[in-house]
């Protein structure tokens, strides 16, 4: 067999590993942007790069010093990049990490209906919360810090445990596989510097979580009423009832439909 492929090439030099080769470098580079849009590494990124230049101009222009002291951070870049980007290392793995052949979002229809009316409801009452929708990536570290529920997905339940005089109110409700899991869960908070003033730690919560994690969160404001779709280190703010429930159900719900018939053929035999 690797006789067959050694012998198979295209016309001149250029062989079919070479296309392969570009492929898959083109693949990771366009993973990596996509990973750190939008992030602190795209600035981190462009200050590598001044270094660097830096280092070539004191090599051309012979300045001895500066060469010394650039050598000496380059040297030790490595370690550098782990210490700081640490979290977006972690966050790159997660994502790599993920089955792309079993996708199963693990909600359906009537659930979403049940989230949408209890969101609008805790809305209105002035009432504020923190609902995650687990996906793909597992969310166990983060549901041991609450107490586990493992109930239909009501909106009343919801209501009831949002309350202020509830002693679960003060944490965030996982939504896992259509259940209510577990409720009074503890959230990472952000580390992002350029969050808009106006958000408070509820929102700094589920932005913490979102940036580790593909969970979608829903946070409702007892301050402003407003409820915002937080996903992938992004707060989207929802003006009605009408666009959060385009939002979700375009996240939850077309998924599937757009899915290649061989995911959803797969996802069909898949055991639940």
């Amino acid at each position: 067999m690797s006789n067959l492929f050694s012998t198979f090439s295209l016309p001149g030099s250029f062989r079919w590993q070479d296309i392969a080769d570009i492929l898959i470098v083109s693949f990771i580079v366009y993973r990596i942007i996509i990973l750190i849009r939008g992030t602190r590494a795209v600035q981190m990124l462009v200050g590598g790069l001044v270094v660097a230049l830096l280092y070539f101009l004191s090599t051309a222009f012979d300045l001895l010093a500066l060469q010394l002291l650039l050598r000496s951070v380059l040297s030790s870049i490595l370690l550098i990049l782990v210490i700081i980007f640490q979290d977006d290392i972690r966050r790159a793995l997660t994502e790599m990490g993920r089955a792309p052949f079993f996708r199963n979002q693990n909600i359906g229809d009537d659930d979403l209906t049940q989230l949408i009316s209890a969101a609008v409801s805790l809305s209105r009452r002035r009432i504020g919360a923190l609902i995650i929708i687990e996906r793909e990536t597992g969310l166990q570290e983060y549901i041991e810090t609450g107490f586990v529920i493992d109930s239909r997905l009501v909106q009343e339940l919801l209501l009831a445990i949002f309350q202020t005089k509830s002693p679960l109110h003060d944490g965030a409700v996982v939504i896992k596989k259509g259940r209510i899991h577990s409720a009074a869960c503890v959230l990472p908070l952000s580390k992002n510097l350029n969050i808009d003033k106006r958000y408070g730690m509820r929102h700094r919560a589920a932005l913490g979580l979102s940036e580790m994690t593909d969970a979608v969160i829903l946070s409702v404001s007892e301050e402003t009423q407003e409820i915002s779709v937080v996903q992938g280190g992004t707060i989207t703010p929802m003006r009605d009832e009408e666009k959060l429930e385009s939002v979700l159900r375009d996240i939850f719900l077309t998924v599937e439909k757009k899915a290649p018939l061989w995911r959803r053929w797969i996802n069909r035999k898949r055991p639940q």
